[in-house]
């Protein structure tokens, strides 16, 4: 597997009672020291904060989420309480948001489920169940409909071969089995896309592209944009994007926040809080290739205040006014 460069990592000589009584007094009185909060809460990992957290519990009887909860606001503060929950619950927190009242977001769900790895998701699963007392998998169910609802059930499985074995033979058979269920016939055999696309590992999927792309002279991304429309589209244009290059998709998700009018800080938050602690300073490469100009000069003009200057720490950013 491709192991990528994060940006944020483990604090050397780090001292969880000494940050937990700087938190402490970043707000404690009157005012807030934001930068406090920032120099210690995004310059620590996800196993930091929470020996931070049990600390401050220790030394303060008090809770740090709730505490920051009252001391901060907007999207500084959606962006703090987000990095001091345990990385799984975040994830849980999210799918459960994507799901909850009217309409579904299907791009969160596409964003966890296309992306993790079976271990990744399993534990998803089971904290799921213990935090909302519901499964996953049946709330997907009940959220979504046809060939999307039978992808997002077969990627909760998380079934998919991680052997990382490839068998030159069987992806020329694949690759034929998908164009016999796609581009060769009238009308598409959903169920084959979806049986490959879940479950063969991703140097396999590599190949099979490959070779799909040999038959044909386009790649596969075409052909399902072709095929395909609406959620089960984008939910196979997601695996295909991060088979052949997952910073290339990730930055493609930064970009979708920032672009246009308005900001979905929401998704910009989670996809930073998601990869910093893995792949984010590979994502800024693909950023700055894809669409011309820095991660950094983009959140720049789109963020401001204490909010922006968390998040260029989190990108292994200076701060710059």
């Amino acid at each position: 597997m491709f192991l990528g460069t994060p940006t944020l990592f483990p604090a050397q000589g780090f001292d969880p009672v000494k940050d937990a009584h700087d938190l402490r007094k970043a707000m404690k009185g009157f005012g807030t020291d934001e930068n406090a909060l920032i120099n210690i809460i995004c310059r620590r990992t996800n196993e930091q904060r929470q020996e931070i957290q049990r600390q401050y519990k220790t030394h303060f009887g008090k809770d740090l989420i709730e505490d920051i909860k009252s001391e901060t606001s907007g999207n500084f503060e959606k962006l703090l309480v987000g990095l001091l929950q345990p990385i799984v619950d975040y994830y849980c927190a999210e799918l459960n948001d994507a799901m909850a009242g009217i309409g579904t977001d299907e791009e969160v769900l596409i964003e966890i489920l296309c992306t993790l790895s079976n271990m990744e998701i399993y534990t998803i699963k089971n904290q799921y169940l213990r935090l909302y007392g519901a499964h996953l998998e049946s709330e997907l169910k009940s959220e979504t409909s046809g060939n999307f609802k039978r992808l997002l059930t077969s990627l909760c499985t998380a079934a998919r071969d991680e052997s990382g074995r490839i068998d030159p033979d069987q992806a020329k058979d694949d690759a034929r089995e998908l164009l016999k269920a796609g581009e060769l016939r009238v009308g598409t055999d959903e169920s084959m896309f979806n049986m490959i696309l879940c479950q063969r590992n991703y140097a396999q999927l590599k190949m099979i592209f490959q070779e799909y792309e040999g038959m044909t002279g386009h790649s596969l991304e075409k052909a399902i944009k072709k095929e395909f429309s609406g959620d089960i589209m984008e939910g196979l244009i997601a695996i295909f994007r991060c088979v052949t290059n997952k910073a290339d998709y990730f930055a493609s998700r930064l970009h979708k926040a920032m672009a246009g009018i308005g900001t979905n800080d929401t998704q910009l938050i989670r996809v930073i809080i998601t990869r910093c602690e893995i792949d984010m300073s590979d994502i800024k490469v693909a950023f700055e290739r894809l669409y011309g100009k820095s991660l950094k000069s983009w959140i720049k003009g789109d963020t401001s205040g204490h909010y922006k200057h968390a998040l260029y720490a989190l990108v292994g950013e200076q701060r710059s006014s």
